[in-house]
């Protein structure tokens, strides 16, 4: 059950970080979030820190010898 924790956090991460960057850049209307720049640019940084948790958990996965 090792890395399960941030696989889970690193995938949600990824997804909100996704939908916030294509709400910011106005690709998705209809919220407040659309056409403001800074959700265009803690979007990606939220994609980022994603990537590298689910790199921490699918190190954490790996068996050990």
């Amino acid at each position: 059950m090792r890395g399960w924790l941030p696989l889970t956090l690193g995938l949600l991460a990824v997804v909100v970080g996704a939908v916030w960057t294509v709400q910011g850049l106005g690709y998705v209307g209809g919220s407040v979030m659309t056409d403001q720049r800074i959700w265009a640019v803690l979007g990606p940084l939220l994609v980022l820190a994603g990537i590298g948790a689910l790199w921490y958990g699918m190190r954490a996965r790996r068996p050990r010898p």
